[in-house]
């Protein structure tokens, strides 16, 4: 590329939008479907496959914990892998037809065997078109306005969980269970496709842009505080890796405890299935406050700390539920954790790059990914085996609180590099 049709163009993109905010739009909603709605909106559906189907409750989160055992693992560092070698846009296509295809086939599914394979797919589309992908297209489109963007394009998981609750309650009381996942399905591909096709672009040099917009001048000022960029082999050797692993791998664990459990958990304490619902959707709506606040902070404070900080406030919550049958509790709950839920996913990546560089960030934020994963559904299937023994989750919500306390800990002990300046 060069200077000047850089110039140029950037040149005309300051008397417009600079384009990485539409990515930042195509990110919004990928991350609202393939992450909010089906992360957060599955749970939902809990109820009738163990009414219909038979299921226990370890068994409706075992599907995702094979998948992502047997999937995610061996997937996860292979498509950072390809984000880094073909670009994110490639893989987020290939990824929403993982999404899409199986949740329409699990319209028609009758046994466990089919519900464990069908997650396995979905799993896989997950780790294509999920967080992974979208965080590295925000990374490679803005530098400096970095914590900003990524905090916009999560607003749409934030919202996506939060709508979907009540949406997918009413498609089931209207349509059925079955009906409902065949319009979930459809609606992703109808949406996410054309998306993918017509507005995502892997970097802006596929433009001749500049991250942020820059012009050339203010970018060759701008790197020269970069961190430099690690490799994933460096990377795993320090000891800055694998406190952001443990750290988020206890948190997130915690975090998806309570969002696959919390319905079953308060309809077990004597709430209806619509009052549960919507108690999981206020806590995802209070999420977007959050993701809004840690968006805007997060430029202006180190970020291991704002991360940390949330992480703790996690942590400290959880045991709320232990007095889940007091409406106010359950309310008290549903807005701590909830705006504290806000920097749950977003700041790994920024983290991540602030310490090693966005050089291989699409490998590196795979790795990470491939191992809080483990946490992430190991947690949730754990909390199931203690209810289907004890008959309560008492003792899982404990453990969860104590888990958040030490991930933000962990995540506090991480020590920043020095910028440097980048070799020209």
């Amino acid at each position: 590329m060069s200077t000047s049709s850089a110039w140029n163009r950037n040149e005309s993109t300051s008397r417009g939008i600079y384009y990485g905010w539409w990515i930042v739009v195509a990110a919004f909603l990928n991350l609202f479907f393939t992450t909010g709605v089906i992360y957060y909106g599955l749970p939902v559906f809990y109820a009738s496959l163990v009414t219909s189907l038979g299921f226990s409750r370890a068994h409706v989160t075992q599907g995702f914990l094979l998948g992502f055992i047997f999937v995610g693992l061996p997937f996860g560092y292979l498509s950072g892998l390809l984000i880094d070698r073909v670009g994110a846009r490639r893989v987020i296509l290939c990824g929403v037809g993982f999404v899409g295809v199986p949740l329409i086939l699990m319209g028609w599914m009758t046994h466990f065997w089919q519900y464990q394979v069908l997650c396995l797919f979905e799993v896989l589309g997950y780790v294509l078109a999920g967080p992974i992908a979208n965080q590295v297209l925000i990374a490679r489109w803005f530098r400096l306005k970095r914590g900003r963007a990524m905090g916009i394009a999560y607003l749409g998981l934030g919202l996506g969980g939060f709508v979907a609750p009540p949406i997918e309650n009413m498609l089931i009381r209207s349509l059925g269970w079955r009906s409902s996942f065949e319009v979930l399905g459809a609606a992703i591909l109808i949406v996410l496709f054309p998306i993918g096709v017509f507005l995502t672009r892997s970097s802006p040099e596929e433009m001749q842009l500049l991250p942020d917009g820059a012009t050339p001048d203010a970018d060759a000022v701008s790197a020269a505080a970069v961190t430099r960029s690690f490799g994933v082999g460096d990377a795993v050797k320090t000891r800055n890796f694998w406190l952001l692993l443990l750290g988020s791998a206890l948190v997130i664990g915690a975090i998806n405890t309570v969002i696959q459990h919390l319905i079953l958990h308060l309809t077990d304490v004597g709430y209806s299935r619509g009052v549960a619902a919507a108690r999981l959707s206020a806590l995802l709506g209070a999420s977007l406050a959050g993701r809004v606040l840690v968006g805007y902070v997060v430029d202006r404070f180190q970020k291991k700390n704002v991360m940390a900080f949330f992480y703790v406030v996690i942590g400290a919550s959880i045991p709320l539920l232990l007095f889940a049958t007091h409406a106010q509790v359950v309310w008290v709950f549903v807005f701590v954790f909830g705006f504290a839920m806000g920097a749950d996913y977003m700041l790994i990546p920024l983290v991540t790059a602030e310490c090693f560089g966005v050089g291989s960030l699409g490998k590196l934020l795979a790795v990470l990914t491939m191992g809080y994963s483990v946490g992430q559904w190991v947690a949730p299937w754990v909390a199931g085996r203690i209810f289907d023994a004890q008959h309560s989750y008492d003792l899982a919500w404990k453990m969860m609180g104590v888990a958040g306390v030490l991930g933000g800990l962990a995540v506090y002990s991480v020590r920043m590099p020095r910028s440097i300046t980048t070799p020209s």
